[in-house]
């Protein structure tokens, strides 16, 4: 008998919500929030009445997209954290109403967890590989960045990670001092393309062994934006793509330089990526030139599991449902969940 995972993602401003059938996709529906641009980020209230009104027409297409019943799924799983708390609310009630009303088990998952994961997602008629135990992964995201050591598929260690803003919030932050839209960080992917990396330096921070830190880097642009442009004025407009180039390659080498340090001090030389950034197209040819040139095997993500999906949540939940691993209904969302 199959094992059929009903996936619920809600933990920022994607209500997201995916099918599992032994391990392989058959949906992964994902309805966003264009509401936020013109605040030029994520208000978390607005974020939950949306989910509030997504969650019900979104499971139910995921459910039809599969062609499976309801009745059907074996268990339900959903993101308790990290995330945004009203958001998460959204989900985890929806998933306990569900869950107790079909008498199924509920599976508590974790968000950034799920990311890693998103590399044994299986889809039909396709064997690209996967990871083999243990491996690296590089973990970016406008809310997280970590070096993660993944010795089973829910064991997993934290080697580094960064001390204050993440890449994608540095992307972010530095797109809208440049008056980009948001999200930020696939406009400067896009401009990059058409700039020269090597155009403009900028302060790479030094914190010891794996850890990361882009705040600095961050008030450094902030401060040289704004001194060139009272020097000259439409600087960034005259410099866009060049900004944006130097930009983006300062922060994939700080990303790509501890990864490499990871790897030399582990031995491990099976290389992934995961979370929002790994759809960045200078950090996938920097993952590529890096394990031609150090004997890597690497492994990118699809770019529809980079961003927040429920299908990376149905697969994590499968592996927990496979050691009945389950939660109780009193369980709650936790704003602030490390793994």
């Amino acid at each position: 008998m199959s094992e059929i995972i009903l996936g619920i993602e809600s933990s920022c401003d994607d209500t997201s919500s995916a099918v599992i059938v032994d391990g392989e996709i058959r949906s992964n529906v994902i309805a966003g929030q264009d509401v936020h641009r013109k605040y030029g980020g994520v208000v978390p209230e607005l974020a939950s009445r949306a989910h509030q009104q997504n969650i019900v027409p979104v499971v139910d297409m995921a459910i039809r997209e599969a062609g499976i019943s309801k009745r059907d799924v074996s268990a339900v799983g959903f993101t308790r954290g990290p995330g945004l708390m009203g958001s998460l609310l959204v989900g985890t009630s929806f998933s306990k109403g569900f869950a107790l009303s079909m008498g199924i088990p509920l599976i508590e998952v974790n968000h950034l967890q799920a990311h890693i994961l998103v590399h044994f997602i299986k889809e039909p008629g396709s064997d690209s590989g996967t990871p083999e135990f243990p491996f690296l992964c590089l973990l970016v995201s406008g809310g997280h960045t970590q070096l993660v050591m993944v010795k089973e598929h829910l064991v997993m260690e934290i080697l580094g990670q960064t001390i204050d803003d993440a890449a994608g919030e540095a992307f972010d932050k530095c797109a809208k001092i440049m008056g980009l839209p948001y999200p930020g960080g696939p406009w400067i992917d896009k401009y990059a393309g058409k700039g020269d990396c090597n155009s403009f330096t900028f302060s790479r921070p030094l914190v010891g062994k794996l850890d990361y830190s882009f705040s600095g880097l961050k008030t450094s642009f902030l401060y040289f934006i704004r001194d060139n442009e009272k020097k000259e004025p439409g600087f960034i407009k005259s410099n866009l793509n060049d900004l944006c180039a130097s930009l983006q390659y300062t922060i994939v080498e700080i990303l790509m330089h501890k990864l490499l340090i990871a790897s030399g001090q582990t031995g491990i030389k099976q290389v992934a990526i995961a979370g929002g950034v790994a759809a960045n197209s200078s950090l996938r040819r920097a993952l590529k030139v890096y394990g031609e040139k150090y004997n890597w095997r690497v492994f990118l993500p699809k770019p529809v599991y980079t961003t927040d999906n429920a299908a990376m949540i149905a697969i994590n939940a499968y592996y927990k449902y496979i050691k009945k691993d389950f939660a109780l209904q009193s369980v709650v969302p936790e704003a602030r969940f490390s793994f």
